[in-house]
């Protein structure tokens, strides 16, 4: 571009920066010369296909930058400006500044899903307000209504957050619920357990369990862990720090961003969905120092092998359930008659040897034979308008009461079936957080984000 050309649009490529930053502190690094340290910026389209060639970025960053971390230079120079200010101009205090608004699900959204069926009454993870709610198991509550929880676990003395696995103990009622990202820990609440209490017991884990299987009988507690594709084993009693007891991880496992578990404790078998995002780990020869990578831990993101991150498609492989250390699945059911889209939950119906498949990105829950290999179509599928099923993430069996249990994240409900339902087949009861109209943002976790200035759309990973 002509060096004439350069100034009007440089000028005109700041007024669209700041105008994007100034309506929208989103995320990462804003390039405009009066807001440097002041502001963000996600991106920016041009309005041709022409980029001007100015001056780099780099020159407008502290001189150190490139020797230590970006966000730690920013820090220094932003400490120098400070110092060196007017003493008469104090700092600009943001910390008090609100949002001139507000993209947020003011509802539950359901995660996961677990019957009690002592008590006759239905536990469900919330994983949008951070709550573990329980309700009367014969709740049905209509499309105007929102369905009141008998109970509610939730606060900042609960330790729970981005929760998306659940188990209930079936003697004593004690909740087993998983939390997924922020927080490496499980927690364990009584079944009196109401508000803002902390937790009867926890147990530090991996970062990224997800999901949670017990077998009773052998006292064993199954997690899932997304990031490090591995499995881990506990004790069921096992609290504080306290090691897995056994890990399958490694690149013949087949483990590929494993979530949700079921166990055949009469078969003795190992069922876990995988999304298909995997990566090698290899051990680091430098000394482990923090605790979740001690002795006994599955190796993580500090021993993934550079380079070696691709993509399959997802599966569920099946273990037998004393699998340990790089254990190849005894058999892998995948491929594109599966309808496989980000399975997620598992359950088992022993009795009649079938796998329900919560399928979050297909919007279905998935029926298969228990003893498929390969690529196999479902035995059926049930999904559709009627049924209310919506981005599931959580399934249950309820062997007890034959129903089947839904966590539906995308449209505030939780719904029960006859556990032979298929097609569209509406729902026996509804439990729900919203009514149906209220408007479902479907926000989980979201993170650094984009603006899209041509079509004026924000663009929200989850």
């Amino acid at each position: 571009m002509p060096e004439e050309e350069k100034a009007p649009a440089r000028e005109k490529l700041n007024r669209r920066l700041r105008l994007t930053v100034q309506g929208l502190t989103l995320a990462s690094l804003c390039i405009c010369p009066t807001a440097l340290y002041r502001a963000h910026l996600i991106g920016y389209d041009l309005e041709s296909d022409e980029l001007c060639t100015d001056s780099p970025v780099a020159t407008q960053l502290p001189a150190w930058s490139g020797k230590i971390q970006l966000r730690v230079a920013f820090q220094a120079q932003r400490a120098v400006e400070n110092a060196s200010s007017d003493d008469n101009q104090q700092p600009r205090d943001l910390s008090q500044r609100q949002p001139e608004r507000m993209i947020r699900d003011p509802d539950a959204a359901y995660s996961a899903v677990a019957v009690d069926t002592s008590h006759n009454e239905v536990v469900l993870t919330d994983e949008n307000r951070f709550n573990v709610l329980i309700y009367d198991r014969n709740t049905n509550t209509r499309p105007t209504s929102v369905s009141d929880p008998k109970r509610i676990i939730g606060g900042l003395n609960t330790r729970i957050e981005f929760q998306c696995g659940l188990y209930i103990d079936p003697v004593n009622g004690d909740i087993y619920a998983v939390n997924n990202d922020t927080v490496d820990t499980l927690v364990i609440f009584s079944r009196q357990a109401v508000g803002d209490v902390k937790p009867d017991r926890e147990l530090h884990t991996p970062h990224g369990t997800f999901g949670i299987a017990v077998d009773e009988q052998a006292k064993e507690l199954f997690l899932s862990v997304q990031h490090d594709n591995a499995l881990v084993v506990y004790n069921k009693s096992a609290a504080g720090s306290e090691a897995p007891i056994r890990v399958v991880q490694g690149s013949h496992t087949g483990l590929a961003d494993p979530h949700g578990l079921a166990i055949d404790t009469k078969k003795k078998l190992l069922y876990i969905t995988n999304h298909g995002s995997t990566h090698d780990v290899a051990q680091r020869q430098q000394k482990r120092a923090s605790k979740r990578d001690g002795d006994g831990f599955p190796l993580n993101r500090d021993d993934a092998v550079p380079g070696s991150g691709r993509f399959v498609p997802p599966s569920i492989t099946v273990y037998a359930e004393d699998a340990k250390g790089d254990a190849a699945p005894l058999r892998t059911i995948q491929g594109p008659k599966t309808q496989f889209d980000w399975p997620t939950g598992l359950a088992l119906d022993t009795a009649r040897n079938e796998l329900f498949v919560a399928n979050d990105g297909g919007s279905s829950i998935l029926v298969f034979d228990a003893s498929a290999n390969g690529d196999v179509a479902p035995l059926r599928v049930l999904n559709g308008p009627k049924s209310l099923v919506s981005n599931p993430t959580g399934v249950f069996f309820d062997e007890k009461n034959q129903e089947l249990w839904v966590a539906n994240f995308g449209n505030h409900t939780s719904t029960v079936y006859n556990p032979r339902a298929s097609g569209d087949t509406a729902p026996l009861r509804v439990i729900r957080s919203a009514k149906e109209t209220d408007a479902v943002p479907g926000m989980g976790n979201p993170h650094p984000i984009a603006y899209d200035t041509k079509r004026q759309q924000l663009l929200v990973p989850n």
